[in-house]
Protein backbone atom coordinates (compact mmCIF):
# COMPACT_ATOMS: atom_id res chain seq x y z
CA UNK A 1 0.00 0.00 0.00
CA UNK A 2 1.23 3.48 -0.86
CA UNK A 3 1.82 5.60 2.26
CA UNK A 4 -0.38 8.32 0.77
CA UNK A 5 -3.30 5.97 1.40
CA UNK A 6 -2.43 5.64 5.10
CA UNK A 7 -4.29 8.25 7.11
CA UNK A 8 -2.74 9.13 10.46
CA UNK A 9 -4.68 8.96 13.68
CA UNK A 10 -4.27 11.06 16.78
CA UNK A 11 -3.06 7.96 18.62
CA UNK A 12 -0.22 7.43 16.12
CA UNK A 13 1.39 10.69 17.23
CA UNK A 14 0.14 10.86 20.82
CA UNK A 15 3.66 10.25 22.16
CA UNK A 16 5.24 13.07 20.12
CA UNK A 17 6.56 15.99 22.17
CA UNK A 18 9.01 17.45 19.62
CA UNK A 19 7.86 18.37 16.12
CA UNK A 20 10.65 19.00 13.60
CA UNK A 21 9.93 20.59 10.23
CA UNK A 22 12.10 21.12 7.21
CA UNK A 23 11.45 24.49 5.57
CA UNK A 24 11.46 24.63 1.77
CA UNK A 25 8.74 22.57 0.06
CA UNK A 26 7.62 21.34 3.47
CA UNK A 27 6.11 24.26 5.36
CA UNK A 28 4.79 25.60 2.07
CA UNK A 29 3.56 23.50 -0.90
CA UNK A 30 5.84 22.50 -3.76
CA UNK A 31 3.79 24.48 -6.27
CA UNK A 32 4.76 27.78 -4.60
CA UNK A 33 8.22 27.03 -6.03
CA UNK A 34 10.01 29.62 -3.93
CA UNK A 35 13.21 27.64 -4.38
CA UNK A 36 13.30 28.45 -8.11
CA UNK A 37 14.48 31.96 -7.22
CA UNK A 38 17.22 30.60 -4.96
CA UNK A 39 18.18 28.14 -7.67
CA UNK A 40 18.66 30.96 -10.19
CA UNK A 41 20.76 32.92 -7.71
CA UNK A 42 22.97 29.92 -7.02
CA UNK A 43 23.51 29.31 -10.72
CA UNK A 44 24.46 32.97 -11.19
CA UNK A 45 26.86 32.74 -8.25
CA UNK A 46 28.60 29.68 -9.69
CA UNK A 47 28.77 31.25 -13.15
CA UNK A 48 30.36 34.45 -11.80
CA UNK A 49 32.73 32.62 -9.46
CA UNK A 50 34.08 30.20 -12.03
CA UNK A 51 33.56 32.29 -15.16
CA UNK A 52 31.28 29.65 -16.65
CA UNK A 53 28.34 29.98 -18.99
CA UNK A 54 24.96 29.57 -17.28
CA UNK A 55 24.29 26.08 -18.66
CA UNK A 56 27.60 24.68 -17.43
CA UNK A 57 27.21 26.53 -14.13
CA UNK A 58 23.78 25.01 -13.54
CA UNK A 59 25.08 21.51 -14.29
CA UNK A 60 27.93 21.93 -11.81
CA UNK A 61 25.60 23.44 -9.23
CA UNK A 62 23.26 20.44 -9.47
CA UNK A 63 26.18 18.02 -9.30
CA UNK A 64 27.36 19.64 -6.07
CA UNK A 65 23.83 19.58 -4.67
CA UNK A 66 23.40 15.89 -5.46
CA UNK A 67 26.85 14.84 -4.23
CA UNK A 68 27.23 17.05 -1.15
CA UNK A 69 23.69 17.79 0.08
CA UNK A 70 23.88 21.48 -0.83
CA UNK A 71 25.50 23.54 -3.56
CA UNK A 72 27.14 25.52 -0.76
CA UNK A 73 28.92 22.48 0.66
CA UNK A 74 30.29 21.61 -2.77
CA UNK A 75 31.53 25.14 -3.34
CA UNK A 76 33.16 25.24 0.09
CA UNK A 77 34.91 21.91 -0.42
CA UNK A 78 36.10 22.51 -3.97
CA UNK A 79 36.53 26.30 -4.13
CA UNK A 80 36.86 27.54 -0.54
CA UNK A 81 34.13 30.17 -0.83
CA UNK A 82 32.83 32.39 1.97
CA UNK A 83 29.60 30.62 3.02
CA UNK A 84 28.01 33.71 4.51
CA UNK A 85 28.45 35.65 1.27
CA UNK A 86 26.93 32.76 -0.66
CA UNK A 87 23.92 32.49 1.66
CA UNK A 88 23.24 36.21 1.49
CA UNK A 89 23.30 36.22 -2.31
CA UNK A 90 21.39 32.95 -2.71
CA UNK A 91 18.55 34.18 -0.50
CA UNK A 92 18.16 37.62 -2.09
CA UNK A 93 14.66 36.72 -3.30
CA UNK A 94 11.05 37.95 -3.34
CA UNK A 95 9.16 36.41 -0.41
CA UNK A 96 5.84 37.97 -1.37
CA UNK A 97 5.12 34.90 -3.54
CA UNK A 98 4.67 32.88 -0.32
CA UNK A 99 0.97 32.95 0.62
CA UNK A 100 -0.10 33.40 4.22
CA UNK A 101 -1.50 30.19 5.69
CA UNK A 102 -3.51 30.96 8.85
CA UNK A 103 -4.89 27.41 9.04
CA UNK A 104 -1.36 25.97 9.08
CA UNK A 105 -0.41 28.45 11.78
CA UNK A 106 -3.31 27.38 13.96
CA UNK A 107 -2.47 23.70 13.47
CA UNK A 108 1.21 24.16 14.37
CA UNK A 109 0.31 26.31 17.36
CA UNK A 110 -2.05 23.61 18.65
CA UNK A 111 0.50 20.79 18.47
CA UNK A 112 1.48 19.64 21.98
CA UNK A 113 5.15 20.19 22.77
CA UNK A 114 8.00 22.00 21.07
CA UNK A 115 8.26 22.89 17.39
CA UNK A 116 11.44 23.45 15.41
CA UNK A 117 12.49 24.39 11.89
CA UNK A 118 15.52 22.32 10.81
CA UNK A 119 16.77 23.59 7.46
CA UNK A 120 19.75 23.45 5.12
CA UNK A 121 19.04 27.13 4.48
CA UNK A 122 19.83 30.08 6.73
CA UNK A 123 17.99 31.53 9.72
CA UNK A 124 17.16 34.79 7.87
CA UNK A 125 15.70 32.79 4.98
CA UNK A 126 13.66 30.63 7.36
CA UNK A 127 12.43 33.65 9.31
CA UNK A 128 11.34 35.52 6.20
CA UNK A 129 9.58 32.48 4.78
CA UNK A 130 7.85 31.58 8.04
CA UNK A 131 6.87 35.21 8.59
CA UNK A 132 5.28 35.33 5.13
CA UNK A 133 3.34 32.16 5.98
CA UNK A 134 2.28 33.72 9.28
CA UNK A 135 3.73 30.86 11.35
CA UNK A 136 7.06 32.19 12.64
CA UNK A 137 5.88 32.86 16.20
CA UNK A 138 4.82 29.24 16.69
CA UNK A 139 8.35 27.80 16.61
CA UNK A 140 10.72 27.40 19.55
CA UNK A 141 13.88 27.65 17.46
CA UNK A 142 15.39 27.44 13.98
CA UNK A 143 18.40 25.19 13.39
CA UNK A 144 20.08 26.22 10.15
CA UNK A 145 23.11 25.42 8.02
CA UNK A 146 25.27 27.83 10.05
CA UNK A 147 24.40 26.03 13.30
CA UNK A 148 25.29 22.80 11.49
CA UNK A 149 28.77 24.15 10.72
CA UNK A 150 27.70 24.18 7.06
CA UNK A 151 27.38 20.38 6.95
CA UNK A 152 23.89 19.76 5.54
CA UNK A 153 21.28 17.09 5.99
CA UNK A 154 21.41 14.15 5.36
CA UNK A 155 24.73 13.96 7.26
CA UNK A 156 24.19 12.02 10.48
CA UNK A 157 26.40 14.34 12.55
CA UNK A 158 24.15 17.27 11.70
CA UNK A 159 21.05 15.50 13.04
CA UNK A 160 22.91 14.52 16.19
CA UNK A 161 24.08 18.11 16.64
CA UNK A 162 20.50 19.35 16.42
CA UNK A 163 19.14 16.63 18.74
CA UNK A 164 21.89 17.23 21.31
CA UNK A 165 21.49 21.01 21.27
CA UNK A 166 17.77 20.80 21.99
CA UNK A 167 17.83 17.58 24.04
CA UNK A 168 15.37 15.92 21.69
CA UNK A 169 14.26 12.41 22.64
CA UNK A 170 13.98 10.92 19.17
CA UNK A 171 11.57 8.22 20.35
CA UNK A 172 9.12 11.03 21.09
CA UNK A 173 9.74 13.15 18.00
CA UNK A 174 8.44 13.50 14.46
CA UNK A 175 10.21 14.79 11.36
CA UNK A 176 8.50 16.39 8.35
CA UNK A 177 10.53 16.60 5.12
CA UNK A 178 10.16 16.83 1.36
CA UNK A 179 13.26 14.73 0.53
CA UNK A 180 13.22 10.99 1.33
CA UNK A 181 16.98 10.85 1.84
CA UNK A 182 16.67 13.41 4.65
CA UNK A 183 14.36 11.04 6.55
CA UNK A 184 16.76 8.08 6.63
CA UNK A 185 18.59 9.18 9.79
CA UNK A 186 15.43 10.30 11.64
CA UNK A 187 13.85 6.92 10.89
CA UNK A 188 16.86 5.01 12.24
CA UNK A 189 16.72 7.19 15.37
CA UNK A 190 13.15 6.13 16.02
CA UNK A 191 11.34 9.27 14.91
CA UNK A 192 7.99 9.28 13.17
CA UNK A 193 8.70 10.36 9.58
CA UNK A 194 6.36 12.25 7.25
CA UNK A 195 7.17 13.04 3.63
CA UNK A 196 5.62 16.07 1.92
CA UNK A 197 4.98 15.53 -1.79
CA UNK A 198 3.53 17.65 -4.60
CA UNK A 199 -0.12 17.31 -5.51
CA UNK A 200 -0.64 14.06 -7.39
CA UNK A 201 3.12 13.44 -7.20
CA UNK A 202 3.65 15.98 -9.98
CA UNK A 203 7.31 16.88 -9.52
CA UNK A 204 7.62 19.76 -11.95
CA UNK A 205 10.72 21.29 -10.41
CA UNK A 206 12.52 18.45 -8.60
CA UNK A 207 15.48 16.48 -9.87
CA UNK A 208 14.72 12.85 -10.74
CA UNK A 209 16.77 11.53 -7.83
CA UNK A 210 14.83 13.72 -5.38
CA UNK A 211 11.48 12.19 -6.22
CA UNK A 212 9.53 9.46 -4.48
CA UNK A 213 6.94 6.93 -5.58
CA UNK A 214 5.53 6.86 -2.05
CA UNK A 215 7.06 3.53 -1.04
CA UNK A 216 10.31 4.63 0.60
CA UNK A 217 11.12 2.47 3.63
CA UNK A 218 12.33 5.46 5.65
CA UNK A 219 8.91 7.10 5.35
CA UNK A 220 6.05 6.34 7.72
CA UNK A 221 3.52 8.67 6.11
CA UNK A 222 3.19 10.65 2.89
CA UNK A 223 0.97 13.68 2.49
CA UNK A 224 0.21 16.37 -0.09
CA UNK A 225 -1.40 18.58 2.56
CA UNK A 226 0.55 19.47 5.71
CA UNK A 227 -2.28 21.47 7.23
CA UNK A 228 -4.76 18.66 6.69
CA UNK A 229 -2.33 16.11 8.10
CA UNK A 230 -1.68 18.10 11.27
CA UNK A 231 -5.36 18.92 11.70
CA UNK A 232 -6.17 15.22 11.62
CA UNK A 233 -3.67 14.62 14.42
CA UNK A 234 -5.45 17.22 16.54
CA UNK A 235 -8.91 15.81 15.88
CA UNK A 236 -10.77 13.61 18.35
CA UNK A 237 -12.47 11.73 15.51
Amino acid sequence: MNQLDRLPTKADFAHVTDWVFDLDNTLYPHHVNLFSQIDRNMTAYVAALLQMDPVAAKTLQKDYYRDHGTTLQGLMLHHGIDPNDFLEKAHAIDYTVVPADPALGEAIKALPGRKFIFTNGSVPHAEKTARALGILDHFDDIFDIVAADFVPKPAGDTYHKFMSLHRVDTKNAAMFEDLPRNLIVPKTLGMKTVLLVPRNFEYEFAETWERTNGTDTEVDYVTEDLTGFLTRLLSDD
